[in-house]
């Protein structure tokens, strides 16, 4: 198993480009099976939740095919499962988002129900309460969701949460429904403006994305199309945050500044200088942060995939701050494991309150999940010594080559692999 050792430190310098949106391309993959056309995508990133996605629509019967520039080709035209069993699904909570397509094209989908999901704690329910309203048969067997319909009919779906996930499931539904879908209390990333921009390219028809209710007119079918990824403001986020730790100067390229307005504003309180362009960041810190308060919320809040990268900055920042956890349960997991490097940290409930302080030790910590790990790195790369971070194969699933970036900028950071991380 595969760890990552930082020797904390050294000042970050220089450029780093971001790659594709995970969260972008997760749902956009998913679209190829809105049609027999090929799909071209590009900016496509190469991470472990995208070969997943990848195998996942391999085992359905589309054929995929990757290049070396970063793009994909897909093309569904012989689709030869409507299955998505658990043995996939459960390493990758976003392979819900076949449900919708296949539904929609072929009138009939199976779906596992994701690992370790219970129908009434997580929106997977709100995926199926918008199918039934869009007139399918769900029937939950054996851990599968069983959908079947005809053709689904437009309607109104107002779901009870608002759900990113949800939203792009059903708005696949939607695109070949009979008539006209309106979408109320939808969720407003910019990944769902870019999934809605991709299937507007294959002849949907579609207004409202990008504000919480989407109008789609249902297409008796749709076709190919060519589409470039927007850039992962998570990623970029997360850079911003690590060299608010380290410290340095550095400019981001491929970014969408205005994505990352709320997390912009909360490293401006921190004390990074910045500077915004078009498609790129600098962002300069030579001094100890200052404490700043978090709390997540829906776009364009504070995003809940941000939150443990801004606590990382916080634990060594001048003063207090509370940060608050509003839209996941359990997403504190990391906290341990950053108290383990010397943090002060409190929790109650969905508030933690972070205690800053001048300097972290390094220490063997271990990453819970994808964001988690991303704040060990952050907290690794300004702690005085070594740390050992392991389980890093959450970190793969978000991060393209995290640890060669972060090199490139300075850091000293290597992965130990086979024999040597055992």
């Amino acid at each position: 198993m595969d760890k990552l050792l930082i020797t904390g430190g050294r000042q970050l310098n220089g450029e780093v480009t971001i790659s594709g949106a995970k969260n972008s391309a997760l749902p956009i993959l998913c679209a190829s099976l809105l049609t027999a056309d090929t799909l071209k995508l590009h900016n496509v990133p190469r991470l472990n939740d995208i070969r997943t996605s990848l195998r996942l629509l391999n085992q359905l019967g589309v054929h995929t095919q990757r290049l070396d520039d970063g793009t994909v080709e897909l093309r569904a035209d012989q689709v030869t499962s409507l299955e998505a069993p658990y043995d996939l699904v459960k390493t990758m909570r976003a392979s819900i988002l076949v449900l919708g397509p296949l539904l929609a094209r072929f009138g009939e989908a199976r779906v596992s129900l994701p690992g370790g999901c219970a129908i009434g704690q997580r929106p997977v329910d709100q995926h199926i309460k918008g199918l039934a309203a869009l007139g399918a048969d769900i029937q939950i067997e054996h851990g599968f969701v069983v959908a079947r319909a005809s053709r689904l009919k437009g309607a109104v779906v107002r779901t009870d949460m608002v759900t990113v996930t949800g939203t792009e499931n059903l708005l696949m539904a939607a695109v070949l429904a009979e008539g006209q879908t309106v979408l109320e209390n939808a969720a407003r990333e910019p990944e769902i403006i870019d999934l809605a921009e991709l299937l507007i390219k294959m002849g949907a028809r579609i207004q409202g994305h990008g504000t919480d209710r989407i109008v789609i007119d249902g297409v008796e079918t749709l076709h190919g199309a060519e589409h470039t990824v927007i850039p992962d403001r998570i990623e970029a986020g997360s850079f911003l945050c690590a060299v608010g730790a380290a410290r340095g100067d550095i400019t981001l390229r491929n970014v969408i500044p205005e994505h990352l307005g709320a997390t912009l504003d909360k490293l401006r309180e921190a004390g990074l200088e910045l500077t915004v362009g078009d498609d790129w960041i600098r962002a300069v810190m030579q001094q100890r942060p200052k404490s700043f308060d978090v709390r997540t919320q829906e776009y364009p809040g504070v995003a809940t995939d941000m939150q443990a990268q801004l606590m990382a900055l916080n634990t060594l920042a001048d003063g207090a701050a509370v940060i608050i956890e509003n839209i996941f349960e359990n997403r504190y997991m990391h906290v341990q494991e950053l108290c383990r490097l010397g943090a002060e940290i409190d929790i109650d409930g969905y508030t933690a309150v972070v205690r800053g302080v001048e300097r972290l030790s390094g220490a063997a910590v271990m990453a819970t999940d994808l964001r988690a790990s991303a704040s060990l790195v952050i907290a690794g790369l300004a702690a005085e010594g070594e740390t050992l971070i392991d389980r890093i194969y959450h970190l793969d699933r978000g991060y393209e080559q995290m640890e060669v970036k972060l090199r490139s900028l300075g850091a000293a950071i290597e992965r130990i692999t086979g024999k040597e991380a055992a």
